[in-house]
């Protein structure tokens, strides 16, 4: 596999770690379902190649001009940019990957998102979250919270979630980003959360990776 192009993404590395494990590669047909300004679908891209397609899915419109402007940037002209919900998925192929990250913490119902990415996953292709629990941060030992999202701890239900779905739960593993004074990580606590911790140790919210699979 292609070295994934997320260098200033401190979360790259369970992402890079989970397309690793499935052999994401050359013709995959992927989603990224809350894809934001394309980030992920633009390195998603480079790894499936021009013979792949990334659908960029994300309900926010202004986000389909970002991704196609990320993308064009990128040379990737198999990246696809879709407005619609997760609640709403619906897509004109089944994919071999159906991919969000920080996304089940903000969406009214979890299962039902994760249902309609299962739906659109062809017979044996994969469903992957990457979902935090937040309230495993630390800022100089004291807990973080996200008062703003509707599921802050998702990530620590996910893998009950998948099987409940009749998805196989392939893995699941947590990690977390963890520096003192400035850097990629207090950067990334800043951008997020609009505080900055000066010198004090971070330890950034947990990111539970789940990789399951679609029966055939």
């Amino acid at each position: 596999m292609s070295e994934l192009d997320l260098r200033n993404d401190v979360y790259r590395r369970p992402l890079a770690t989970a397309l690793e494990r499935l052999g994401v590669g050359e013709g995959w047909r992927c989603v990224d379902v809350g894809a934001g300004a394309g980030d992920v679908s633009v390195a998603l891209a480079g790894v499936v190649g021009p013979t792949g397609r990334i659908y960029a899915v994300d309900s926010d419109p202004r986000a389909r001009d970002e991704v196609a402007a990320a993308a064009a940037a990128a040379g990737s002209a198999q990246v696809v940019a879709v407005t619609q919900s997760g609640e709403d998925l619906l897509l004109p192929e089944q994919v071999d990957l159906a991919f969000c990250r920080f996304l089940l913490m903000h969406v009214h119902e979890p299962a039902a998102v994760l249902a309609r990415m299962a739906r659109a996953t062809r017979p044996g292709g994969y469903v992957v979250a990457q979902e935090p629990v937040t309230s495993a941060g630390r800022i100089d030992g004291v807990p973080m919270s996200m008062p703003g999202a509707r599921h802050p701890d998702v990530g620590a239900i996910v893998p009950g979630l998948v099987r409940d779905l009749g998805l196989e739960l392939v893995d699941a593993w947590a990690e977390a980003p963890a520096g003192a004074g400035p850097g990629p990580v207090a950067a990334y606590l800043c951008s997020l959360t609009g505080i900055d911790p000066g010198d004090d140790p971070v330890v950034l919210p947990l990111l539970v990776t789940v990789i399951a699979r679609r029966g055939d």
